[in-house]
């Protein structure tokens, strides 16, 4: 068997654990032969590809980023029909010209949902779940999310002392588009004073009331939000509107809006961080190489078993095959009652 293999979407630590996880097992087992292709959905969508074998992906374990390349590019957009031919009818075509039986799609819900749509044409494929932000709804957890969490907790930590020191605010944002799960672990395991996340729109004098009174208790506030988050009196996500393939706007923004009314309406000075994509990049944590690693053992052995239009996901302690189309039905938010019990420490 020839089969595939494929990283979309942003870089991720762990993505580089499942490819050879994938390999190794798919050759020791069962003998395939696999291809790689570069840059995400360019790769099949252009015929771009790479040796993939044992020696391609030997030491690459604690390697962050992706061997593979990736990007946010989208078979299934309008802007990649090409002489009458959808991106999906030119991704089937090459995979049949280069002798591809299979194809192991890994990414997040913009790469799986085009891994649905190729499934429903037609196409072999089996999905692996990437996102650092641990919102795909069909899976426990997404390796990448620990990675992020422990960077996003250790500047939390350094930005502690500077903001006692100067007598400051200080506002960490921190990734998390629709989903503030990042925000909450790094903000609870580093002892945030405010968490501002997606899910629950925020009222910037309820913020400023938890700042004053920090600084009253002679301590300096932390604050962290993820770049999705906003305030009540907004209609829309802060940032610009540029969109990306999939459509998505490029959010940022939120931690300087959040500065400026702060020192508006406390006379303190306050200061940002932007972590952005410091928490993509670096080697991964060993909760992370484990999670991927398993997660490509499976892919290749669904592969083995013809369990196409699945994807591997953590249930429990267990990793087991769900539907494609189910991985990406819905996402994974931060619960009004987990967000309660980090509540109790704001202030």
């Amino acid at each position: 068997m020839r089969v595939g293999v494929l990283t979309g979407g942003g870089d991720c630590p762990g993505l580089n654990a499942v490819i050879r996880a994938v390999v190794r097992t798919g050759v020791a087992e069962h003998g395939m032969e696999f291809i790689g292709f570069r840059d995400g959905w360019r790769g099949p969508l252009e015929g771009d590809t790479m040796v993939l074998d044992v020696a391609a992906v030997r030491g690459i374990l604690p390697r962050g980023g992706t061997i593979l390349g990736t990007s946010r590019t989208n078979p299934a957009s309008a802007a990649n029909n090409v002489d009458g031919k959808s991106g999906i009818e030119r991704v089937l075509e090459n995979l049949e010209s280069l002798g591809v039986d299979a194809l192991i799609a890994i990414g997040g819900e913009d790469t799986l949902g085009a891994a649905s749509k190729l499934h429903a044409a037609g196409g072999r494929v089996v999905g692996v779940p990437k996102t650092i932000d641990n919102d795909l709804g069909a899976t426990d957890y997404t390796f990448g999310f620990d990675t992020a969490v422990n960077i996003a907790m250790e500047a939390i930590d350094r930005l502690h002392t500077t903001a006692e020191s100067h007598h400051r605010a200080l506002i960490v944002e921190v990734m998390g588009r629709s989903a503030g799960w990042i925000a909450l672990h790094a903000g609870m395991a580093g002892g945030a004073n405010v968490i501002l996340i997606p899910e629950k729109p925020f009222d910037l004098d309820q913020v400023c009331e938890y700042v004053q009174h920090r600084f009253q208790s002679q301590y300096a506030p932390i604050v962290v939000v993820a770049e999705g988050a906003h305030p009540k009196s907004l209609d829309e996500a802060i940032g610009g509107q540029a969109l990306d393939e999939f459509g998505h706007v490029r959010f940022g923004g939120v931690g300087h809006l959040l500065a400026d009314e702060i020192e508006r309406r406390t006379g303190k000075e306050a200061r940002v961080a932007v972590l952005g994509h410091i928490q993509r990049g670096g080697t991964p944590t060993a909760f992370d190489r484990v999670l991927a690693t398993r997660f490509g053992v499976q892919a290749s052995r669904a592969v083995a078993d013809g369990a196409f239009g699945n994807m591997v996901a953590l249930r429990g302690t267990d990793i087991v095959r769900v539907p494609l189309a189910a991985a990406t039905s819905e996402l994974k938010l931060v619960p009004p009652e987990r967000y309660a019990e980090a509540e109790v420490f704001f202030g």
